[in-house]
């Protein structure tokens, strides 16, 4: 018999102490865990189509005056656990310190539910479909939920502990929950902070349509467990909120109101010893109640000006209320399931700097989107660096594919070297040819440095001589194809791996896989772009920029049902640049920076009247110079990323 969730909590909590404590003892060994810049952003969105001041020149983009001593703010994509690692650790590129004990204040709203539909909604011109999440993504939902709420627990433990190391001493935790989890949550937090250490648990109710109950009262209201690090010295700043009206404050004061000889509204308030007062109420409502832990606020409109569209946005006046309530302006607010990036958004607005990060492409882009949107102060965007996660070489759920870098050296017809002729399971070879392939794995990005550790091994392996190599990829960094370009010379090929083709393997088997050849690899996609135009104007130089055409993958290697497939395949034939989400340029690309210094996307009506469209064509003004490279970046809606680098 199945052990109850209460008899496995020991477990869960051996194993997530162990977890975090060898994560710990990793980073103080010197083992880190580093973070990839993609993108330094000057937020500076298209209104008109015409770009026209002058290109910031930022000689160094990490020691920017951001108005806090070179900080920078950051939105990372990526697992939480290895970005909150990558934060402990620090960034020695970017000149960020460790953030152990720096950290002033996190707010989390993890997933709540095993059930949850974790696609994504795509409107294209006249159609819409579904995209399924990322490989990446699947994993750690799978992992999240494989076991129910004791997986849900095994995930949130060690990442909580990470957290607890990131708080300052004077730092506060709010974890955000429903009923799914909520009484479970509690446990855990108290055994990572303390009971001691618990402060509220916040009731959040919200209105909703009044239904017919069932079988139970209708579920209103979310939890929010708040925690201090420390007893006493963690930042608490009293709430005070206005009252609504006159009636209002009358009502819940349950006293009976009087008008004074100038039609003032008073009402009779004890002072002490016996002796009662005019209160009047037009000030009375100005001073406002102290907000207790019952919070009603309404949820997000969908007709709301804040709405981005992501289905589990919180409303701005929750997280103002915490924001205001736990630190001072200046501090550092994180947020690890970042989501629509409602934390950092109101951070900004209040003056905090502020770190967020989200492991789904979809989420990432929507932050990236709306904080240029609110023209927030210049962030990076950065994911994971070059990192290793072998994670299903222990998970049970794909024991039947066996090893999984070898089913795909199958699948795509290389065979695999003798353990004698080398001990790297990722690499085979092309029978009869001097055709090298190497296999990466679905829990990394395909990055530079991958692509030279596969130049490297063609140049070495098994005494080298080999004519080509074949890189097999599941997810790829932002400047792949500038990589791929960098070593054009060592012929080296990069091919997508299917998304599904985990779940073909688990329906249909390696065998079948591969009589019917249904397993197909396909070329990574890329941007074209017009020649640049360049007009001298006095000291400047304008340049035109527009792009001509987007490639993507083939709609098989796309995370999408058939019926999606069909509909993508028609926009690829009609109108291809529909399918870029947000692009952006850097008129003085550097070869190792991008900073993006102008962007469009397909919500800014600023420019056009076309929410399914980005404006194609740009012009920049920038300081004259005899020669510059112009990089162009462009993210289509499915989170792919691909650049074009010009030389002028």
């Amino acid at each position: 018999m199945a052990k109850s969730l209460i008899e496995e909590l020991p477990r869960i909590v051996s194993e997530g102490r162990r977890e975090a404590a060898q994560i710990l003892e990793r980073l103080s060994s010197g083992t880190q865990i580093g973070l990839q810049t993609n993108e330094l952003v000057l937020p500076s969105k298209d209104i008109s189509g015409l770009f026209k001041g002058s290109t910031p020149q930022i000689p160094n983009a990490f020691n920017m005056a951001g108005g806090d001593s070179g900080w920078m703010n950051r939105l990372i994509y990526g697992d939480n656990l290895l970005a909150m690692q990558a934060l402990l650790a620090g960034d020695a590129q970017t000149g960020l310190p460790s953030l152990r004990g720096k950290v002033d204040l996190i707010y989390i709203d993890p997933p709540f539910d095993s059930k949850a539909d974790y696609r994504t909604k795509i409107s294209l011109p006249g159609t819409d479909i579904q995209q399924k999440p990322t490989v990446i993504e699947q994993f750690a939902y799978a992992d999240t939920w494989e076991e129910g709420t004791i997986s849900y627990l095994k995930m949130i433990y060690p990442r909580l502990s990470l957290m607890r190391e990131l708080l300052s001493s004077s730092g506060s935790l709010f974890v955000h929950i429903d009923w799914h989890i909520g009484h479970y949550m509690k446990i855990i937090l108290d055994d990572i902070f303390g009971k001691d250490k618990f402060r509220n648990e916040i009731v959040w109710q919200y209105s909703g349509w009044n239904k017919k109950l069932k079988n139970s009262f209708e579920k209103r209201h979310d939890v929010i467990l708040y925690y201090s690090l420390d007893d006493e010295g963690y930042k608490f700043n009293s709430y005070f909120e206005e009252w609504e009206s006159v009636e209002e404050y009358i009502k819940r004061r349950k006293q009976k109101p009087y008008t004074d000889e100038n039609g003032r509204i008073y009402v009779m308030s004890d002072a002490g010893n016996g002796n009662r007062i005019r209160r009047y109420v037009d000030e009375a409502i100005k001073e406002g109640v102290v907000v207790d832990d019952v919070w009603n606020l309404d949820k997000l409109n969908n007709s709301a000006k804040e709405n981005v569209g992501y289905a589990t946005q919180k409303p701005e006046a929750l997280l103002e209320r915490i924001i205001k309530a736990s630190s001072n302006e200046g501090d550092l607010v994180c947020d690890f399931f970042g989501g629509s990036g409602t934390t950092a958004a109101v951070a900004e607005r209040l003056g905090r700097r502020w770190i967020t990060c989200d492991i789904g492409k979809p989420a990432s882009l929507v932050m990236r989107k709306r904080f240029i949107d609110q023209e927030v102060k210049p962030f990076l965007y950065q994911s994971i660096g070059d990192y290793q996660k072998e994670a299903f070489r222990n998970n049970k759920r794909y024991k039947h594919v066996g090893d999984l870098s070898q089913v795909v050296l199958g699948l795509y017809g290389a065979l695999p070297f003798t353990p004698e002729q080398t001990n790297d399971r990722n690499f085979g070879y092309i029978k009869g040819t001097r055709t090298l392939v190497m296999v990466d794995s679905p829990n990394r990005l395909t990055t530079a440095a991958t692509i030279r550790r596969a130049v490297e091994a063609k140049a070495s392996l098994l005494g080298g001589d080999w004519e080509k190599v074949v890189v097999l990829g599941w997810n790829f960094a932002f400047d792949i194809s500038q990589a791929i370009q960098k070593y054009e010379a060592s012929k080296v090929e990069v091919l997508v791996i299917p998304p599904d083709l985990l779940d073909k393997l688990a329906k249909k088997g390696y065998k079948k896989l591969i009589d019917d050849k249904s397993v197909r690899f396909s070329s990574l996609q890329y941007l074209v772009a017009k020649p640049l135009v360049i007009k001298p104007a006095g000291e400047n130089d304008e340049i035109d920029i527009e792009l001509e055409n987007y490639v993507l993958l083939s709609p098989d290697n796309i995370p999408l049902d058939e019926k999606d497939k069909d509909k993508l395949q028609q926009v690829l034939e009609q109108d291809p640049l529909s399918l870029i989400e947000y692009w952006s340029i850097d008129p003085d690309y550097d070869g190792v920076t991008f900073r993006s210094t102008w962007q469009d996307y397909r919500e800014n009506m600023e420019n056009d009247n076309d929410p399914l469209h980005c404006v194609y064509k740009t012009r920049l003004r920038v300081p004259h110079k005899e020669s510059r490279q112009v990089c162009i970046k462009a993210v289509d809606v499915f989170g792919f990323e691909s650049q074009v680098v010009e030389s002028v």
